[in-house]
């Protein structure tokens, strides 16, 4: 029998909103993959548009863990970062990159810190230099346009964009270090929105998009880069799990827009758990 693979999902926790942990962890999981959790933050909800949650920090129980981890010889395939609250929690990150990293292990860093053309209002003016430096370590990222804009320390600009400014958006974050990059929310006419994505390794660009759905929906980056994980280490190439991971992430949106949910519940990917594994087996 196959080794199951094993990744590690650095995230908070919001108990409430289908976002970061409560995402990461089920889809991974759906997919046949061992998941091992390190909780940052626990949050009663997430914080968009919500007011009044509560937030604890967990920044001194992280390191604790992971020298637990590292006494016992515990290995992973993957190590997955999502939102980090602080310099300090990235400063923590770059440190387990080093103790944990070993030649096959991916490295994958989301770095959720701005969208529709800003920073987070948390974030001080200069934490994506923060954030450069971690997705300089890693193997695999995953910004938004607003994101890919500040770790290029370039203007943002609404879509559509051209085919030409998404490869020079891909081609320059690639040059930071990672191998794979991924780019979500890309539209090039204004109707079919999507992720672009670049091999360094094979030089293969990608595009999969599908009809844009209104409105936004909350932990959509999470969905979409946990199943886009799932199916890497399933074996796919980054182009075919790009594909994935958008029509997991649509399918997901779908179902909610039909059900007419609150937008900041979160999407029904419950619902699709059952078909992923046939999903990243397909391609």
């Amino acid at each position: 029998m196959q080794r199951q693979k094993r990744v590690l999902a650095i995230h908070d926790i919001s108990c409430f909103g289908r976002c970061s942990l409560t995402v990461a962890l089920p889809i991974i999981s759906a997919a046949g993959i061992e998941t091992t959790v390190l909780p940052t933050a626990v949050l009663s909800t997430h914080t968009g548009g919500f007011t009044g949650f509560t937030y604890r920090d967990l920044t001194q129980d992280i390191m604790p863990v992971v020298n637990h981890w590292h006494s016992l010889g515990l290995e992973f395939d993957a190590i997955y970062t999502g939102f980090l609250g602080s310099f300090e929690q990235v400063d923590i990150v770059s440190e387990i990159f080093d103790m944990l990293k070993k030649k096959d292990v991916l490295i994958a860093v989301d770095p959720v810190m701005a969208d529709y053309g800003k920073l987070y209002s948390i974030f001080p003016s200069n934490f994506p230099e923060g954030m450069r430096k971690l997705c300089c370590k890693a193997d695999l990222i995953v910004p938004n346009l607003t994101e890919a804009a500040f770790l290029l320390d370039e203007p943002y600009h609404d879509g559509p964009h051209t085919r030409e400014e998404i490869k020079h958006i891909l081609c320059a974050l690639s040059a930071l270090g990672p191998k794979y990059v991924v780019v979500t929310g890309v539209s090039y006419d204004g109707i079919q929105l999507g992720s672009a994505s670049y091999d360094a390794n094979s030089g293969e660009f990608s595009y999969t998009g599908e009809t844009r759905i209104d409105p936004m929906y909350h932990g959509t980056g999470d969905v979409f880069a946990s199943a886009l994980l799932a199916a890497l280490l399933g074996g796919r190439t980054l182009a075919q799990a790009n594909a994935i991971a958008v029509r997991f992430t649509v399918a997901s949106i779908a179902r909610t827009k039909e059900s007419g949910i609150d937008n900041r519940f979160g999407v029904n990917f419950e619902a699709g758990l059952a078909s992923l594994n046939s999903l990243i087996s397909g391609y």
